[in-house]
């Protein structure tokens, strides 16, 4: 099994570089993790305290769920993700049943700070992309899906998420084997990326 990490800063466009890869193949070949499910679980806390969590900082993360999630889809185990809900700011309850892939790809802001799952990784990829195209699509994404308003959204970004991400997502660049512009420049990126995952499946 070949496991690809993608990390980069929120909003800078991780779900569309794993969907450019993943329509490249047949559906059974890849699958896909997101380190969204893998928020700790916070139902005991209440409603007001769960929304302020800082979510963009390491220790919000459930690592070592992570970890022990890949280690059974590398022994060809199934898993069961936990699905979040950043409505209610905690776990479901309910699950996603993810069977092992010749490829699985680990997408999210932070999955390069853990050294255990960083060594799991076959590649390492980082998205990167301009901070102000980047908070752009935060505000679309968090008001579309997430019921936030704009003031919501900008008060969040100047308290937590840029500086987090200066502090402990943007220095995780240093891990990547490749980093790739989130414009239209990644075409090249992407093919080498296939073109890598094909000799290994």
């Amino acid at each position: 099994m070949l496991i690809i990490g993608i990390a980069g800063g929120t909003g800078s466009g991780k779900t569309t570089v794993v969907n450019q890869i993943v329509k490249e193949f047949a559906n059974d070949d890849v699958g896909i993790i997101s380190q969204d499910s893998y928020y700790k679980e916070n139902k005991n806390s209440s409603l007001e305290e769960r929304a302020k969590i800082n979510f963009d900082h390491p220790r919000a993360l459930d690592f070592d769920l992570l970890l022990k999630h890949l280690i059974k889809l590398k022994k060809g185990e199934t898993i069961e993700q936990p699905v979040y809900s950043f409505v209610q700011h905690t776990r479901t309850g309910d699950s996603i049943v993810t069977h092992p892939r010749k490829v699985m790809i680990v997408e999210g802001i932070l999955i390069f700070n853990d050294k255990r799952i960083r060594d799991l990784f076959d590649v390492k990829i980082y998205v990167h992309a301009d901070s102000d195209e980047r908070l752009i699509r935060r505000i679309r994404r968090d008001i579309t899906e997430r019921g936030r308003t704009v003031d919501e959204v900008l008060g969040r970004y100047q308290s937590t998420l840029k500086p987090m991400h200066e502090q402990f997502i943007e220095p995780t660049k240093a891990y990547a084997d490749l980093i790739i512009p989130n414009d239209r420049r990644n075409k090249v990126a992407i093919d080498v990326i296939v073109s890598l995952i094909r000799n290994n499946i």
